[in-house]
């Protein structure tokens, strides 16, 4: 292994790309919130009956917290009687679901406050059982615009979504996982090191995973750098994508079909305590990248980090580009925890 294969990389602008032979085409994403279109994907549908109301809407310009803050206030709810399937960034056009413990409230009623006192489109309003809680959901739809790219542009792009389709796409963390500064993931690198750091304990948990994510983008890209990437090897934890569950591969041979078809993926590593690490090769660059790191598996036990494992290699099936009147228009979808950004930075190269 050389040194260079797990140099750690602590932010999102350090990644490489997996089409570097292929040219970006510049521009911008965000400029308006209109050209960065966000759907939540439904883990279920809502009964009809139940103590939650479930609303669905669509807002510009606000943060997930933002809107639970809102909606809290107009029916007067303590936090934790709110949920909601994920955090979005306020710049973008998003369309969410969230629960609302309402148990004896009228949902015509309900529908009439949200309408005249939010600044939100209102699909619907419907009961369910239960609180909607993070992880509640398949994954997000995309829509989004890249505005003022290059000359040709449309011809580059569509050479780049090509290459995805065919290789898949490296699910690293993107830049929202690091925080505006980037900083993020050193910060809980130094709690781990020190056992020193902020006592919010919302704070605190939200530097670590930084870190943890940090680590596993680490992992991903050694694992890239040695030609291991569309291949499953002997010791690899694989998921089922029907299932979800997991397995070690005791024979890549066997297993290569099922992962050039979709049906399993090998996973990485968010590291923890009790995580389960894979074997043979993978095993030993999973070792290898936490030993470079100079954190131990005592110190995420300190901090109570238990870890686990994530999809490393996605397939974009339905990943399409398209002329539009302020530049390119891409429409995908992702499975939840992945990032657009992964997608777009591919193409743009910016």
């Amino acid at each position: 292994m050389t040194q260079d294969e797990t140099t750690m990389i602590m932010n999102a602008d350090d990644l490489p790309y997996l089409t570097d032979d292929l040219p970006g085409v510049g521009g911008e994403i965000k400029v308006e919130p209109a050209h960065f279109v966000v759907e939540e994907i439904p883990l279920y549908d809502a009964s009809g009956q139940g103590q939650h109301v479930y609303v669905r809407l669509t807002r510009e310009g606000w943060t997930t917290r933002a809107i639970e803050n809102q909606l809290a206030d107009l029916f007067d709810l303590r936090d934790v009687d709110i949920g909601s399937a994920g955090r979005k960034d306020k710049h973008a056009r998003t369309t969410q679901t969230f629960s609302l413990s309402l148990p004896n409230a009228d949902e015509a009623e309900v529908a009439r406050r949200i309408e005249e006192q939010l600044p939100v489109e209102l699909e619907w309003v419907r009961r369910h059982r239960n609180k909607i809680k993070a992880g509640h959901l398949l994954g997000n739809r995309f829509r989004i615009v890249v505005l003022g790219p290059d000359p040709d542009a449309l011809s580059r792009a569509q050479a780049v979504v090509e290459a995805l389709r065919e290789r898949g796409l490296p699910n690293f963390y993107g830049p929202q996982r690091f925080g505006r500064e980037g900083d993020n993931a050193e910060r809980g690198r130094q709690i781990l090191l020190t056992g020193r750091g902020p006592r919010k304990r919302w704070l605190r948990r939200l530097l670590l995973r930084a870190y943890q994510s940090a680590l596993f983008n680490t992992w991903l890209v050694a694992r890239i750098r040695r030609g291991w990437f569309q291949r499953v090897l002997v010791g690899d934890v694989a998921k089922k994508r029907d299932t979800g569950g997991l397995f070690e591969v005791e024979d890549p041979e066997a297993e290569q079909p099922r992962f050039d078809r979709d049906e399993i993926t090998y996973t990485g590593p968010i590291y923890g305590s009790r995580m389960w690490w894979a074997a043979g090769q993978p095993g030993d660059l999973e070792h290898h990248v936490l030993e470079r790191s100079a954190v131990t598996v005592e110190m995420l036990d300190r901090e109570r980090l238990n870890g686990s494992r994530r999809r490393a290699r996605l397939v974009l099936e339905d990943l399409e580009v398209e002329p539009h009147p302020d530049g390119l228009l891409f429409t995908f979808s992702l499975p939840k925890g992945s990032y657009a950004t992964t997608v777009l930075r591919e193409v743009m190269k910016t």
